[in-house]
């Protein structure tokens, strides 16, 4: 199976940066279609952006269309979300999904599609 490693999140003002990075290992990520969600205290996981396995096609949920980049670097085994523009409600724990058996060009935007979690990291967006 395919473990995932989170990193890349921190405390950040609104309208500033941040990219996260999701690294496998144990299985080839090419294999995987992968997504990103999130989690705010008291709120149920929500989806943000996923990706297809070969990359060519990506979806994001409403609030992060246009500010949010989801991209795999499948000779590196990591998928990034690059986020701008950002929001304090924006403010989560954001955790990467792999979902194995995918189809390679179906794009997954559902939480119960995937098999695999990261850990989370933190994104704190202040005002």
């Amino acid at each position: 199976q395919v473990q995932l490693v989170d990193s890349g999140g921190g405390l950040v003002q609104a309208g500033g940066s941040l990219r996260l990075s999701c690294a496998a290992s144990g299985r080839t990520l090419s294999n995987y279609a992968m997504g990103w969600f999130r989690q705010a205290p008291g709120k149920e996981r929500e989806f943000v952006a996923a990706i297809n396995r070969s990359g060519h096609s990506t979806r994001y949920a409403d609030f992060v269309r246009g500010r949010f980049t989801i991209s795999r670097d499948n000779a590196k085994n990591t998928v990034y979300l690059q986020m701008s523009s950002l929001k304090p409600e924006d403010t989560a724990v954001y955790y990467c999904a792999a979902k194995g058996s995918a189809n390679y060009v179906t794009v997954y935007g559902n939480q119960y599609d995937y098999d695999y979690w990261g850990q989370g990291t933190q994104v704190t967006v202040s005002s």
